[in-house]
């Protein structure tokens, strides 16, 4: 009897069985090629959504009504993907990269599609987050399977160019999304991932075929739940003070009171779990308690400055909307040269302490050296000048830490601590935005009051109104409100300076250990 030639669908089958690989098989390039590239498409992808759909608001908003909610369609994204980021890592300890892998970015694109399906502002917010839950296991996932693959001496490379890969992503995103927009329409700001991370995900799963033991041990679902709470609570307040509640007001106080005691819960809850989420031993790790301080607090500085720099040259230059993002592109530059460099450097000597010191001690000048450039009206090179240092130094600072986190586990626990490294990463970069709002506001609001404008009119009432409102005015007032947005911006800018020196004297007692010459999955074993 002639054997009959196998259906496609079974020698598909067959062939992604045999595609599968020992974990103890040697690492070639192609594999981490491959892999790599995938996980740089989707990431950008991720990093671009949060961009992207600020830029398309407006005619999102015109099409679906609902302003009072326009800020949760951004806000429930962020919420969403930072808090699954712990749950990702700890996960992907216990069953493996791959499902979680294929979990994260199918959820996404499916919340991408239903996204682009809204009807109304309601279902448009819980699209994104079902959207943001997949987007918070890419970050933390793609850092751990670098680290599967590649040896800590060499993982600043790779390391440095996902921080790249999001740098950029989110300074081309209001452009891509305002072409998107206007050439098509907001639906396919998010039709737009589907083709693209399908792509991805196939070059992902072609090559990602490395077996994992599956450890079945307990979930800790009740962990997950407290730390989601308490990572939406301090959100919440981060993004309520200031604007719809004052900082000392009944309300807020509340929610800052009951998200404390959320956090002592969590606490309480992981010293006793079996599998914890977040394991609390991890902080009596000094590599890793040192890394996550100063990762949040040059995050915090970072981020501030890249949202409050296009309304600065907005205000403080007269730059139209559409360029002022484009002038903050130094900083992704200088990310650039500084991340290559540092990687090569730490590859070379493997020692990852020396550049990270010199990368924070620089910011603390570049910080200064913006802000008084910013307070004093300096002309718009020398500030790009300040930019682009802004860039050069947290290249050398950033990509090292998690090198240096991952190195002082132990493989077995490369997801969790991974996941918490980019989970307080995030809750940096939103408090840095938070606290240079509240800042900008504060100081806005009392040089406002103090003067009148031509109309006879108070000048708080321009803090009603926007750009176009303050640039309706006569050319001598204008020139008078421009200086009150300028110094109340850079005054914004100065956060950085205290908040780069802390992390300076944070990462000067940072332990520095032999990194290790081979990958995590060899390293395992």
């Amino acid at each position: 009897m002639t054997d009959r030639p196998a259906e496609p669908a079974t020698k598909a089958w067959r062939f992604f069985k045999r595609a599968e690989i020992p974990a103890d098989a040697p690492v070639t390039k192609r594999e981490i090629n491959v892999v790599y590239a995938g996980f740089m498409v989707v990431m950008a992808l991720a990093a671009m959504d949060q961009s992207v759909v600020a830029t398309a608001l407006p005619r999102i908003v015109s099409d679906l009504g609902g302003v009072a909610y326009l800020s949760w369609v951004v806000t429930a994204y962020v919420l969403a993907s930072t808090s699954v980021m712990p749950l990702y890592g700890k996960l992907s300890d216990l069953y493996g990269r791959r499902p979680l892998v294929y979990a994260a970015v199918s959820i996404f694109l499916i919340g991408s599609l239903l996204s682009a399906t809204a009807t109304s502002m309601t279902q448009l917010i819980i699209y994104r987050v079902i959207q943001g839950l997949g987007a918070g296991g890419l970050m933390p996932l793609s850092q751990i399977i670098i680290g599967d693959l590649v040896p800590p001496r060499e993982r600043g490379q790779y390391q440095g160019n996902i921080g790249i890969v999001f740098a950029a992503a989110t300074l081309g995103g209001p452009a891509l999304g305002g072409i998107i927009t206007d050439a098509l329409s907001w639906h396919w700001i998010f039709l737009v991932n589907l083709p693209i991370g399908i792509v991805a995900l196939i070059m992902i799963g072609l090559t990602m075929r490395r077996a994992h033991k599956v450890t079945k041990r307990e979930i800790d679902y009740s962990g997950a739940a407290l730390l989601t709470l308490a990572t939406c609570g301090l959100l919440l307040v981060l993004g309520l003070g200031g604007r719809t509640f004052e900082w000392l007001s009944p309300e807020l106080l509340t929610l800052a009171a009951a998200t404390l005691g959320i956090v002592g819960l969590f606490i309480w809850r992981e010293r006793r779990a079996a599998e914890p989420i977040m394991p609390m031993w991890l902080f009596k790790n000094r590599v890793f308690a040192i890394a996550i301080v100063v990762i949040c607090l040059t995050f915090m500085s970072s981020q501030g400055v890249s949202v409050y720099l296009p309304m600065f040259f907005q205000f403080a230059y007269g730059v139209k909307l559409a360029n002022s993002g484009w002038l903050t592109a130094p900083m992704v530059f200088g990310l650039v040269i500084s991340a290559r460099l540092n990687g090569r450097f730490v590859f070379r000597t493997g020692k990852y302490k020396k550049a990270q010191i010199l990368g924070l001690v620089c910011s603390i000048f570049v910080f200064a050296g913006l802000t008084l450039s910013a307070v004093t009206g300096a002309p718009i090179w020398v500030i790009e000048i300040f930019v682009a240092g802004v860039g050069l130094c947290f290249g050398l600072v950033n990509p090292n830490m998690v090198v240096a986190v991952q190195n002082s586990v132990d493989p077995r626990h490369m997801g969790a601590s991974t996941a918490a490294t980019s989970y307080f990463r995030s809750l940096g970069g939103v408090t840095g935005v938070a606290a240079c709002g509240a800042i900008f506001t504060g100081q806005l609001a009392a040089q406002l009051t103090a003067i009148q404008l031509p109309d006879g009119t108070n000048g708080a009432e321009l803090l009603k109104g926007g750009i176009v409102q303050v640039m309706a005015l006569p050319p001598a007032a204008l020139e008078t409100v421009a200086a009150i947005y300028r110094h109340s911006i850079a005054s914004a800018f100065g956060l950085g300076i205290i908040t780069t020196f802390l992390a300076l004297l944070a990462a000067l007692r940072l332990p520095e250990l032999a990194l290790k010459t081979k990958p995590g999955v060899a390293a395992e074993k």
